[in-house]
């Protein structure tokens, strides 16, 4: 399946970002831990040229520890300063605001040689539900944005003032009008930074099933608490080749995802599956390897 998600809002937001990067001093940019690499949107590269750059690694307690350090490891060879965190946690802040600072020392040792206090301004972006909104709201130390746990919530720009002189630019999370290849999209779909409502999310389940036994085999059946013989069982009775199938029929088995006939419902199980998935309930996972 083709993922794609680019709404007209998204277009809007660009042109939005296009206009107010100009007095931004620096530009912070969210990225999901689970997939630095598909969660990077390349139209923030050329919108932040000449501009000094922090990449924040969010979500990382939900990906792997050992990736998480390779892939922190991987950017900062780059050149690039590099936090990984989780924004909603506390300590988040501090590394958050130490990276800044260390960023835009000259910026702040310039306007105190004219005599005025340090006045900073960021732009934080980045693609859907990397939890720009939560990161603000960590650094203002209060709820001054909206936050959900889907894409599309932050539709407009606004500028947030914390206490510090640094002045911070929510802008609306956006995604590229054609990704690369196809597992760009994919991996976007199966973090939860498209509109699920848009996507066939047994067809997703299915992948994300793929993906996970191949990087982190036993890691469902361990959680769901089903055996590969089972799984296998199921296929069989489905009539089957694909692994993945019978084991989304196992865990519909399991937690009574059950539907007329004693049959499988799959529609609920997948969702299911991804629910706990992106919630971190399964295990911690990096399906971007660096």
């Amino acid at each position: 399946m083709d993922y794609q998600w680019y709404p007209g809002h998204m277009t809007k937001a660009i042109r939005m970002m296009r206009e107010q990067i100009a007095p931004a001093d620096l530009v912070i940019e969210l990225a999901d831990a689970r997939i630095p690499l598909s969660s990077r949107n390349p139209d923030i590269d050329s919108l932040s040229e000449g501009k000094k750059r922090l990449l924040v690694l969010n979500k990382a307690d939900l990906a792997d520890e050992a990736q998480n350090r390779r892939w922190e490891q991987h950017f900062r060879e780059q050149g690039l300063e590099t936090v990984v965190c989780n924004a909603a946690a506390p300590g988040a802040e501090k590394k958050i605001r130490e990276a800044m600072k260390r960023l835009t020392k000259e910026k702040a040792e310039r306007d105190r040689a004219k005599g005025m206090n340090a006045q900073i301004k960021a732009m934080v972006c980045g693609v859907p539900n990397a939890g720009k909104s939560t990161l603000i709201n960590r650094l203002a130390g209060s709820a001054v944005t909206k936050t959900e746990n889907r894409p599309g919530v932050t539709r407009g720009k606004q500028w947030i003032s914390l206490s510090d002189g640094v002045k911070l630019l929510d802008t609306p999370g956006v995604l590229w009008p054609k990704f690369e290849d196809k597992t760009t999209g994919e991996h976007l779909a199966l973090i939860g930074s498209m509109n699920d409502v848009n996507l066939d999310m047994e067809t997703l389940a299915l992948r994300a099933v793929e993906v996970l036994e191949e990087l982190y085999p036993g890691a469902l059946s361990s959680f769901y608490g089903f055996t590969k013989e089972e799984a296998e069982e199921r296929m069989e009775a489905e009539q089957t080749d694909l692994f993945a199938v019978g084991v989304l029929s196992a865990i519909a088995a399991k937690r009574g995802c059950i539907r007329r006939g004693a049959l499988p419902d799959y529609e609920k199980a997948a969702v299911m599956l991804l629910t706990d998935f992106r919630g971190g309930r399964i295990g911690r996972f990096t399906i971007e390897r660096a």
